[in-house]
Parts: structure tokens; sequence; C-alpha cells
């Protein structure tokens, strides 16, 4: 019998295929899949478009009913592929109340959660840094190689 995640999949134009990979999928995998975008300003603090959401991170609803509401993230359901977010509820008939779900691909992140912000300033602070490193290296050896003058 076939093993249900393939580790070596590399991509399907098959819709049925995608499909597998994705439901079948283990949770350091699906992680991934729960990506949301960024909000401009913290696109420039981070230098990436879009990251993974947590619970603790601050997120604007930018579609649906609810659009344009903002909440922290109250729960990452890597199961079903969706975030609740504090205070967007649905009553029900009974009139018990029930937090909504939402995918993450509708939600924007405003604000990252604590400590996690401070981790992402510091990984571009240091691909900056490796950058510079790797442009005074190019430099030298182009010194280095380029003809003497006699």
């Amino acid at each position: 019998m076939k093993s249900k995640f393939s580790t070596k999949w590399k991509g399907s134009s098959q819709i049925r295929k995608q499909r597998k990979y994705r439901f079948n999928a283990p949770l350091h995998i699906r992680q991934k899949f729960m990506s949301a975008n960024l909000s401009k300003d913290l696109r420039k603090k981070v230098g990436k478009r879009n990251i993974e959401v947590r619970k603790g991170d601050t997120v604007k609803i930018m579609r649906g009913a609810f659009s344009g509401k903002q909440g922290k993230v109250n729960m990452v359901d890597l199961k079903r592929n969706r975030i609740s977010i504090e205070g967007i509820q649905r009553q029900k008939k009974e009139g018990t109340k029930i937090s909504v779900y939402f995918h993450p691909s509708k939600v924007q992140i405003v604000e990252m959660g604590e400590g996690r912000q401070a981790n992402k300033e510091k990984k571009k602070e240091a691909k900056v840094e490796e950058n510079k490193m790797e442009k005074k290296e190019i430099k030298n050896k182009e010194k280095e190689n380029a003809p003497k003058a006699k």
C-alpha cells in the first residue's frame, strides 16, 4: 500500500494529487499553509511579504461579513486550516455565541505577538549585515585579481 504522504512529492497539475498532499500533510508542513499577508509597515520591518499566523498575533479581516475588524488570534487550527479571532463571534438561533473561523489568506497581520517581532527584526538585521560582508569580500577579491600596473 502506498504511504499517505510523500516527502519526495514535487508538484502535479492534477488537483486530486494536490488535495491529497494538502490533506495528508504532517503538522509541521501544514503550519506553512497557515501564512497570511503582512501590513505595509510590517513588510518594511520584517523584509517579507507574508509569514505564518500564530496565536497572539493581531490581524485585520480583509474579506467577508466581518471585513475591516481587528482582533488577536485566539486559536490556530492546523487540522482544519482555520484561525479564530478574539471578539469575533456569531450568535446562534438559541442565543449562544460561537467563534467564527477564518482562513489565513483572508486576514492580514497588523501586529506580531510578543517576542516574535524582535526575533524577525534580528533575523533581518543579520541578513543585511551578511549581505554587506559578502559585498566587501567580493570587492576584496576583485582588487586582488585586478591586473597590476607596471
